[in-house]
Order: C-alpha cells, then structure tokens, then sequence
C-alpha cells in the first residue's frame, strides 16, 4: 500500500472515529497526532492524513453540501458512517488538492467503499464521486 492510500485510510479512521463517537475530529485528531510521534514507521502517512483531516475541517460545509447535492436522495445523517468519511476524504481531494488525478481519487475511495462498506457502497461512491468530479 502506498504511502497516500495509507494517509487516506488514516484520514478515513479518524473522520470515521469522531463521527461515530460524536466528538470534535479535532480531539481525534489530536490523539493520533500523539500516537504518530511515538511511532515512526507511520510518519510517512501521517502528514498526508493530517493534511486531509485538516482540509476537512476548513471546508468542512462545501464538503458536505457537495456529498449532499450529489446523493440522490440520500442525506448525510441516512448515509452509513463509513461512506460518508470515505465521501469526505474523497471530495476534499476532488476540490482542495489538484495534485492527485480524480481518477486516482475515485479508484482508492472506491476501493475502501469495497473493503469496508457494504454491498452497495462501492457503486453509490463511484458515482457520487464522477459527478462532483465532472463539477470541478
């Protein structure tokens, strides 16, 4: 696994950690922050995550309301947990980092939806992710 899919994993735990246990994903981030200075085999993912998360956070409502204009009758707080982190982790790249190709972007969230989504997850983020691409 490369070090960005790795980073973006991380991302996801963290977006996915605070939204499930309902703290800020500052406090989440913050823990990990901790726990990435006492161990040094993860620094190489570990300011990418930080980079993501922090985007999130910044933007957090464009985010948000690009996940929602695209669901097609899905809202956020219907959507399961773990897609929606992946949705957020995927559509910060989209709009805030034009160094990574949406191609790339959509086959790594794609392939999360598929390892840790259900059945159906890999198809609704594919999609939801192809039209907030073709928007930016």
């Amino acid at each position: 696994m490369s070090a960005r899919a790795k980073a973006r994993k991380r991302a996801l735990d963290i977006l996915f950690a605070a939204d499930l246990r309902g703290v800020p994903v500052a406090d989440v981030l913050a823990d990990e922050a901790a726990r990435a200075i006492g161990e040094p085999d993860r620094a190489s993912s570990w300011l990418y995550a930080r980079e993501i998360v922090d985007g999130f956070v910044d933007h957090s409502v464009e985010i948000d309301e690009a996940i929602q204009t695209y669901a097609r009758g899905w809202t956020l707080e219907r959507m399961p947990a773990v897609d929606r982190a992946i949705l957020r982790v995927a559509v910060w790249e989209l709009m805030y980092n034009s160094d990574v190709p949406a191609p790339a972007v959509i086959s790594e969230a794609v392939s999360l939806a598929t390892d840790l989504g259900s059945e159906d997850s890999p198809k609704f983020v594919n999609g939801l992710l192809a039209s907030v691409a073709q928007s930016c």
